[in-house]
């Protein structure tokens, strides 16, 4: 699996398998029961494989494979890779909060400019947000880059439950 260094913190793949949704959810039931490297989750056509809790680091990562069926049988199969949810949503959160209080700073230093008022202490401050905005990037590239061998392990995992 190539990663690219494109400006991507979740990396997403598809590919088109020739086997039915039915063959492929069995093929990972059995991984789940014979096997205790990796956490197979099934739910209805998504499966999400995850590194073991107790090998988990907090820049662990998990794969989450979506299956569509297709009319001739075959399945298109999406996968996208990601942080641990409560990571991500977190890291949301963050970038959320960053973006919305320079908007808000951008505004309240507009207004003191509009009337003529100093406004140093804005611009500052949405300097200040810019560079956190950069640093949480950082931050996240830096726990792909963590993840990375666990990302491929989850790829190999997958590859091997499907025999391709």
């Amino acid at each position: 699996m190539k990663l690219s260094n494109e400006v991507v913190l979740r990396p997403r793949f598809q590919m088109e398998l020739q086997q039915n949704m039915a063959s492929i959810l069995e093929a990972f039931q059995k991984q789940k029961e014979l096997q205790n490297s990796i956490v197979v989750s099934l739910v209805d056509e998504h499966i999400f494989l995850k590194i073991p809790r107790a090998e988990q680091h907090i820049w662990s990562p998990q794969l989450h494979l979506e299956l569509l069926e297709r009319e001739d049988g075959s399945c298109m199969l999406f996968g996208t890779f990601g942080p641990n949810p409560r990571v991500w949503t977190l890291f949301m959160f963050l970038h959320f909060l960053v973006g919305t209080a320079f908007l808000g700073f951008a505004v309240w230093a507009y207004s003191n400019a509009s009337l003529k008022e100093p406004y140093a202490l804005q611009v500052l401050a949405m300097g200040l947000l810019l560079i956190g905005w950069f640093v949480l990037y950082f931050v996240g590239r830096m726990g792909k880059k963590a993840g990375r061998k666990e990302m491929i392990a989850l790829h190999l995992f997958m590859k091997d439950t499907l025999h391709i």
